[in-house]
């Protein structure tokens, strides 16, 4: 009672900071299928690793995945701890908690290390108040991997004359684990950074030294897989040494780091603002480590990303980390009077977002008011909403412990950044709670594989496929264990049944005329993509 009187203390540390931080990491991750795009791919690879037992290198439906193995090792080994007690993609999904709960800390320890204790607790709160990270935080999402070697490379690299040898492993951990998670490209960044780690060290000869035995261990915590892959899989090895290195020799085009710094006003807020103004307040200190280490960071991997990605949310979530860190001291240094701006518009903003939430689901579950009511149908068609007492309950705790956050938190330069990201995350755990069914009905396949599976005789033999999209096999394969064959090769051409998608009649049309249209389905958010079940 006195905590709820009294209100929580800022800044934020130990448990209640421990607490905040799993309020992030859990809000999302349950109650809903795998969505398609990234969601539906990762978690129908990860399915059939775990359920064929093929754990050496991914596949995708039954053909070879040609991509790093350790965000399908961690989701399939969640998936077999907690499949009892959960859906499996909802198990499967906890690595990703997993994964953003390891760059959060490393980010509390980078920030501690280079800008002192008091500043501790901003570093992940910044890095979890990102606008582009909340969605792609609870998704089945591979890049989480290299978002945790960020954080914790830079909190390696901040410690290394304080505790060489614990950073030498913690060095060694995450070059490793972006390399076995994320590949080559990501990695490069972690590299390039040790140069300027080494020049900011005040004993250059330990720092050497210690980044020498980081570096050597890495190499033998990550070469096993390859040398696994090549001994025991040959004809897998060329081509996911080509898939890896095929981004590095493309051309470089400078327009693609405008593109991405284009992004980030939006897909990094508030962080970015909050690093231009730390820039400005510590501009003639840009040479200690506190500015140079997240700042150099920040350039290499906004370089790497123009040479080796197309501009996409995905990859630019790397840039997260060092914009986050160095976004730490501009927000506890802001003005009163900008502070008070900050913490009027983060309340105020997702105060109304949230009661447009409860809205939204009035109109869902209770039909009021009935014109939004209407609407929602309209948007999906056949979408019919239910009352279930346990998001409500779920909803209620959240907007009140909103609320209390909102009246309790004392004042404090750390209050405005809790109430950003923790506003963020109450948004969020409404949205994929109250609407989620609303959600789920537009982004699932499941409605499509079941309707495929109803037409099936259950001894269809040989299913054939043209024109399907990874999305869509990965779903066909976790929903009905549908592992489709492609039409061009041999096995496909003999198959008596065959899958089409596409968006056109041409795309749509069968082979030949021997073919008839056996059932066709399609995502209600979406009446031009469409899957259709045809036998000779």
């Amino acid at each position: 009672m006195s905590l709820i009187r009294r209100g929580i203390r800022l800044p934020p540390s130990g448990w209640v900071l421990a607490a905040l931080l799993a309020f992030y990491v859990l809000a999302g991750l349950f109650g809903r299928d795998p969505w398609r795009g990234e969601d539906a791919i990762h978690i129908g690879t990860a399915w059939h690793m775990l359920q064929f037992n093929d754990w050496l290198s991914p596949d995708l439906a039954g053909r070879a995945f040609h991509e790093p193995p350790l965000y399908y090792w961690s989701a399939a080994l969640t998936g077999k701890l907690f499949g009892w007690l959960l859906p499996a993609h909802e198990a499967m999904r906890l690595a990703s908690g997993l994964w953003v709960t390891l760059a959060l800390v490393g980010l509390y320890y980078a920030a501690r290390e280079l800008y002192g204790q008091q500043y501790a607790a901003a570093g992940p709160l910044m890095l979890a108040g990102s606008v582009g990270l909340i969605l792609h935080a609870h998704d089945a999402q591979p890049m989480l991997v290299a978002l945790a070697a960020y954080g914790g490379c830079i909190g390696a690299l901040a410690a290394i004359n304080r505790r060489p040898r614990l950073s030498g492993l913690f060095f060694a951990l995450s070059v490793a684990g972006c390399l076995l998670g994320a590949g080559i490209a990501p990695t490069l960044p972690l590299l390039a950074l040790l140069p300027i780690a080494w020049w900011c060290s005040s004993d250059r000869i330990h720092t050497l030294q210690t980044l020498a035995i980081g570096l050597t261990a890495a190499v033998l915590i990550a070469a096993p897989w390859p040398i696994l892959l090549y001994t025991l899989e040959p004809l897998r090895f060329a081509p996911w040494l080509s898939a890896e290195l095929s981004p590095l020799l493309t051309p470089f085009y400078w327009h693609d780091i405008g593109r991405y710094a284009a992004m980030l006003p939006w897909f990094a807020f508030p962080s970015l603002p909050l690093a231009i103004w730390t820039l400005r307040l510590r501009r003639r200190t840009w040479r200690t480590p506190a500015i140079l280490l997240p700042l150099a960071l920040l350039l290499l991997t906004l370089a790497m990303l123009a040479l080796a990605y197309r501009p996409r949310e995905i990859p630019a979530l790397l840039l997260l980390p060092p914009l986050a860190l160095l976004a730490v001291p501009g927000v506890l240094a802001l003005r009163r009077g900008a502070t008070n701006a900050f913490d009027w518009f983060a309340m105020m903003t997702f105060t109304l977002a949230v009661s447009l939430v409860w809205l939204a689901w009035s109109a869902m579950a209770l039909g009021w008011p009935t014109r939004l009511a209407a609407r929602v149908v309209t948007l999906r068609p056949g979408f019919s909403g239910e009352f279930s007492p346990l998001a409500l309950a779920i909803g209620l705790t959240a907007s009140l412990w909103w609320l209390w956050l909102i009246v309790t938190a004392p004042r404090s330069p750390y209050r405005s950044l809790t109430h950003w990201t923790m506003g963020l995350t109450t948004l969020w755990l409404l949205a994929t709670t109250l609407i989620l069914p609303w959600f789920d009905y537009g982004k699932s396949y499941r409605p499509v594989a079941q309707a495929i599976a109803s037409a099936l005789p259950a001894e269809h033999g040989c299913i054939a496929e043209r024109g399907l999209s990874d999305a869509q096999r990965a779903s066909l394969s976790y929903f009905i264990g549908l592992e489709p064959v492609a039409l061009n090769t041999p096995a496909g051409r003999q198959c008596e049944w065959l899958l089409v998608a596409g968006d056109t009649p041409q795309e749509l049309a069968s082979p030949d005329r021997r073919w008839r249209l056996v059932a066709e389905g399609m995502r209600p958010t979406n009446r031009k993509e469409k899957i259709r079940l045809l036998a000779r």
